[in-house]
């Protein structure tokens, strides 16, 4: 199963067990250690994950932090959880002291359900107090899993996240701009309006008229953005629609094809041929009156068709020209000479 699919598994388990979990400790385990080892932690293992790591603050001695992860013997990542129905706002102080005596570069603040990934961007050894990444498992985006991917034991690089960490404050930071300039639109933000629609004039009765209007404009904006958006989306489910009949009816009218030896070695060279960019089970084929397909997952995710059926005439079409082009080959070998486009096409199925 790969990371992507271990993770929305989590998230659905998450949705399934929270409110059958009465404590903080039972938080801990049904959602906080599995999540650890979706990112490749032995949470069993002293040597990658501690649990209880000991973070002397002050004169407070014998302050524990729930969970360590550990890199060469150092933490590199705090983590601080609290049962799944507290608010994670009011418990920042705490990882705030514990990451400030320690060496780790991360800390993460989390009741189960929410992830906020926290670092030191805005002053050395001292956790900033937003966070640069936030992840509810209840709501969980394509992108977001990405960024989870980064803080994988096979994948972490301390200098990438905190590239990327910064990218995402600013992007955070931009957001906030906009989403207060859209429903509280600014002097100034108004004055820019007026400036572009008045040859660079503006005065403040224009500030008082167009703000209504530069607030209005936004929101019939967005609008129609959204309505864009559903038109695209119902257009697609229309096509997919359309094109599921079809191939129910073409099953429908299919009678049982008999597999050629040259089909079953081709797809098998196809397989070798995408084993580092897609997992063998991925790759799929089905055989047609006139054709023989290759596709990933599903019927509509096509990489390659072979025409077999005459063996003295070996074709082969490409998804790339929508098998419009149909290429002879002298031996099944030959279709080794198409490995760059067969991958390039597969990863368009990622």
């Amino acid at each position: 199963m790969d990371f992507k699919d271990l993770i929305k598994q989590l998230s659905e388990r998450v949705e399934k067990l929270k409110d059958n979990l009465q404590t903080e400790e039972a938080t801990k385990n049904a959602l906080v250690m599995p999540f650890l080892q979706a990112l490749g932690y032995d949470v069993f293992n002293p040597y990658e994950v501690v649990p209880e790591y000991t973070c002397d603050v002050g004169i407070k001695k014998g302050e524990k932090v729930d969970y360590a992860i550990m890199k060469d013997g150092i933490p590199v990542i705090l983590i601080e959880c609290k049962h799944w129905k507290e608010d994670l706002n009011i418990h920042g102080n705490q990882l705030i002291r514990y990451f400030a005596v320690s060496n780790a570069k991360f800390g993460i603040l989390t009741n189960g359900i929410v992830y906020k990934f926290y670092t030191d961007l805005n002053k050395a050894n001292i956790l900033d107090e937003k966070p640069f990444l936030v992840v509810s498992m209840l709501n969980i985006s394509d992108n977001d899993i990405e960024q989870l991917k980064k803080f994988h034991k096979s994948y972490y690089n301390e200098q990438e996240i905190l590239s990327t960490a910064t990218q995402l404050q600013i992007m955070i930071a931009i957001k906030g701009i906009i989403m207060r300039e859209f429903q509280n639109p600014s002097d100034e933000f108004v004055r820019y309006f007026i400036r572009e629609t008045n040859e660079g004039r503006s005065s403040a009765k224009q500030v008082e008229q167009y703000t209504p209007l530069v607030k209005k404009s936004i929101g019939n904006y967005i609008n129609d953005v959204i309505s864009d958006r559903l038109s695209v989306a119902l257009d697609k489910s229309n096509n997919e629609v359309q094109q599921a009949e079809t191939e129910q009816n073409e099953q429908k009218q299919t009678t049982i094809y008999e597999t050629t030896e040259n089909e079953l070695q081709g797809y098998y060279i196809v397989k070798s041929i995408l084993r580092h960019q897609i997992p063998s089970g991925r790759v799929v084929c089905k055989d047609n009156k006139d054709y023989f397909v290759i596709n990933i997952d599903n019927t509509w995710n096509s990489v390659c068709r072979f025409y077999f059926n005459n063996e003295s005439n070996l074709r082969i079409s490409l998804k790339t020209d929508d098998h419009k082009e149909k290429i002879r080959i002298d031996s099944l070998d030959d279709i080794f000479n198409f490995s760059e486009q067969l991958i390039e096409i597969a990863k368009k199925y990622l």
